[in-house]
């Protein structure tokens, strides 16, 4: 198949990201893939087709992951026609965009859209994946299986919630990595108010209730097509720990990852979200669950595969990449 890798930037992209993984397993299986960045791209002005500055992603005998990546961005863009893909991966992070290049945020889903019309298999599903950015998406699946919560601009509000429910976190609506997440014990927290005028600063505040285990960290999970992503039995899931004196267990906060057995209440979990998950075409997500309760939903360039390689000494990229090609196989 025809398969290209959308991304913010291809000049910033990392070897060590899920994204090289996947689009070197793409390539290793014969596809042909290309990178193209945000900027990339334009509309054709006599024939309306899209088409990209595009970069080649060839896989050479042998090639590690660094490698790989290197010669994709040491090499010439061509131009590609869009409309001619089978499908479209979009791995770009809209929140990363949304500081520093505004224009840049909402167009993976823009051009996803427009190439989902037009025949295209696009994955994660556009439309859907304008909802899933923001961490109110959550929102949408059985109280069960998330923390009690409130979303809101007013400060008065947050102090109420904390007051009722004890310690929770609070984090902006729209945000990655950590970046303004705080844990607050009770209404008595004295940097209460800064914490809330630091949060607000970036929209809309979610604040949730802590489920006790978080000081312990979080478990990563992913999956495909609504289905715990496995291979060989084997999960794709583990366990974020923080480090020192920082309770937010992100990778890129120094979080440390270890190996995590899925049990009955994970699995309870991922079956009350799969209906969902496969109706809004989340092709390929990764949940954070806390305590038997799931505090986020990565559907936007979800992270983290490398964890589950360093762990289980497994690949499970040709896994996800093989259930694309069936998707696009049986749309065609």
């Amino acid at each position: 198949m025809k398969l290209a890798f959308f991304v913010n930037d291809v000049a910033t992209e990392i070897d060590e990201y899920a994204t090289t993984r996947l689009a070197r397993a793409a390539s290793r299986g014969g596809h042909q893939v290309w990178y193209i960045g945000v900027g990339d791209v334009e509309l054709g002005e006599s024939d309306g087709q899209l088409v990209a500055n595009a970069h080649a992603a060839v896989y050479q005998e042998g090639d590690a992951l660094e490698t790989y990546l290197k010669a994709i961005q040491d090499r010439d863009a061509e131009r590609v026609v869009m409309d001619d893909l089978d499908a479209l991966f979009l791995r770009n992070e809209s929140i990363d965009d949304l500081q520093q290049r505004p224009w840049a945020s909402p167009l993976g889903a823009v051009f996803g859209q427009m190439l989902k019309a037009r025949g295209v298999t696009v994955v994660n599903d556009p439309m859907s994946l304008i909802r899933a950015t923001s961490k109110l998406y959550l929102e949408e699946f059985p109280e069960q299986i998330r923390p009690r919560s409130l979303v809101t601009r007013d400060p008065a509000a947050i102090e109420r919630f904390v007051a009722a429910v004890g310690r929770c976190v609070i984090k902006p609506l729209y945000g990655a990595k950590g970046r303004n997440v705080f844990m607050v014990g009770d209404v008595t927290e004295q940097n209460l108010a800064q914490i809330t005028e630091a949060v607000l600063q970036d929209g809309y505040a979610l604040v949730q209730e802590f489920v006790p285990g978080g000081e312990d960290g979080d478990a990563r999970i992913f999956l495909l097509e609504g289905s715990l992503l496995e291979q060989g039995g084997k999960a794709a899931a583990f366990r974020r720990v923080p480090t020192g004196n920082d309770p937010r267990a992100n990778i890129s906060k120094g979080g440390q990852p270890v190996p995590l057995e899925i049990g009955e209440v994970e699995r309870g979990i991922i079956a009350a979200m799969s209906d969902k998950l496969i109706a809004d075409g989340m092709f390929f997500v990764g949940v954070d669950v806390i305590g038997g309760k799931v505090v986020e939903i990565n559907a936007e360039s979800p992270g983290g595969l490398q964890s589950v390689e360093w762990l289980y000494g497994m690949d499970v990229c040709e896994t996800v990449i093989s259930a694309l090609e069936r998707r696009v196989h049986a749309h065609p």
